[in-house]
């Protein structure tokens, strides 16, 4: 069957005959021996066996990970199963990784709503226009409030590691923070510490900056309102990984760190948006086992981060078992933390 525009007046073929398209795209429907075409309130029945081709609808962002569509006065957002390390999207798919991202992120959202409201609506394909309706978007699509968004990136580090780790064995701060003296990589912080960066577009590199620049930076978005935007997102920041962080570890997983991203609803009201501590947006760790004064396993993808660094000339390509052993520890830290495997 060949489908064409037919704003140019061009047509569709159906058995051979000639079937006009007008302003609207003609649904399917299912009955026992036909599909059925249904245009402008004329049926045309065509046999099962042939294929009627939606519109396929185009999102109107993609990030690294997720693509997003306009859905009116909401949004859906889709995790595909790309991966991205170091700011690059690799030449991988990884399967059902989608899924986690959207389950998990559900799972969160819920569980801190009395902290903040989240930018959720509905995970359910059901609730969405007919073409997220396919199999490629169940489990994996979150239909979503429209907000203006804060450009700055919300982390948040309840240990010393990483970027964190190689910054404190120089000067002792991690983002222009002074820590206590002695600390061992791998340790927990005495507290919870806020380390705002901009939000970089695709191709480009975050940049940390102190919680003073993510004020001024966010006094020039929004006159009069940067130092009320930067004192919430700092403490929205913390709040939320403490509750998250002690629950995680009730369930058998330290997050080390972790980040968010919040926006204003229609009411000027924070709200948080997003994915919510995924293994793509944090660090977890086994609690079982931990020992600091080295790096630590973990549940999300540093196991690729890892091996990119082991081999410099990656042509940013990971091994099937390095893409095996990352989606297994997703699933892992998925069901540890909700007490289900995902479906």
């Amino acid at each position: 069957m060949e489908i064409k525009d037919p704003f140019l007046g061009l047509f569709s073929s159906v058995n051979n005959k000639c079937l006009t398209i007008y302003k609207e795209w003609c649904r399917v429907k299912v009955s026992k021996e036909f599909h059925r075409i249904e245009c402008n309130s004329v049926h045309y029945p065509i046999r099962k066996e042939e294929v009627f081709m939606m519109k396929e609808l185009k999102p109107i962002k993609e990030g690294k990970v997720r693509e997003i569509y306009d859905n009116g006065d909401s949004l859906i957002m889709v995790a595909t199963d790309r991966i991205s390390c170091f700011d690059v999207i690799l030449n991988n798919v990884v399967t059902k990784k989608g899924t986690v991202l959207t389950q998990m992120s559900k799972f969160w959202f819920d569980l801190t709503e009395d902290i903040l409201p989240n930018h959720m609506i509905s995970v359910d394909v059901k609730d969405m226009p007919e073409f997220f309706q396919q199999e490629k978007f169940d489990g994996n699509s979150m239909m979503c409030k429209k907000l203006e968004m804060l450009p700055v990136e919300c982390i948040v580090r309840g240990y010393i590691t990483g970027s964190g780790w190689a910054s404190y064995k120089e000067n002792g701060t991690v983002c222009g923070i002074k820590l206590p003296e002695g600390l061992k990589e791998s340790d927990k912080l005495p507290e919870p510490i806020y380390t705002p960066s901009t939000k970089a577009e695709i191709g480009d590199h975050d940049e940390n900056i102190s919680y003073e620049q993510s004020v001024e930076y966010l006094e020039k978005r929004f006159p009069g309102k940067g130092e009320e935007y930067g004192a919430k997102l700092r403490d929205y920041t913390i709040a939320l990984y403490k509750k998250c962080a002690e629950y995680a570890l009730s369930r058998g997983i330290i997050i080390a760190d972790t980040k968010f991203e919040f926006g204003l609803d229609e009411n000027g009201n924070i709200v948080l948006g997003d994915e919510m501590l995924t293994p793509d947006s944090s660090r977890f760790w086994p609690a079982e086992g931990y020992e600091p004064g080295h790096g630590q396993p973990s549940f999300d993808k540093q196991f690729a981060r890892d091996w990119l660094k082991a081999n410099p000339d990656n042509n940013w390509e990971l091994p099937d078992e390095i893409v095996q052993k990352t989606i297994d520890k997703y699933l892992q830290a998925y069901e540890l933390l909700t007490g289900k495997p995902l479906k």
